[in-house]
């Protein structure tokens, strides 16, 4: 797999790099704008990301404003594969009208902090098994 982790935290990175190395390559930034780049260059690229774990608090464009960007992205390329990006939202906001207002905006998963390895591990079966019929 391809992943991009946007995250703003030093430690909230090298625990998510750590955890997903099992799953594939990983690129990394701390910011949405910067995720936002890399996610279109992928595009460009005709690679793409197969999962972006994406913080909610980050500067410059924080976690919604980028997942709604991307999934933009998405539907003006017109994928005709019909793959989208797995996109899971990682971060400490744990109200429902922040989970409601992610999954709104086509997220795919969502995990708070503080991680736990069972936790990442639950969730990325729930959201690698998504679409996987």
């Amino acid at each position: 797999m391809k992943i991009l982790i946007a995250e703003d935290d030093f430690i909230a990175r090298k625990v998510l790099s750590n955890f997903l190395t099992k799953y594939g390559e990983i690129d990394v930034t701390e910011n949405g704008q910067e995720a936002l780049r890399l996610f279109t260059q992928q595009l460009k690229d005709g690679e793409g990301y197969d999962l972006i774990c994406l913080d909610i608090m980050m500067p410059r464009l924080n976690g919604h404003e980028t997942l709604e960007a991307m999934r933009r992205i998405e539907t003006e390329q017109d994928n005709v594969s019909g793959k989208r990006t797995k996109i899971i939202m990682t971060t400490a906001l744990d109200d429902s009208q922040t989970i409601l207002k992610s999954f709104n905006n086509q997220c795919d998963g969502y995990i708070t902090k503080p991680y736990s390895w069972d936790k990442l591990e639950t969730e990325m079966q729930r959201v690698l098994e998504l679409g996987a019929d």
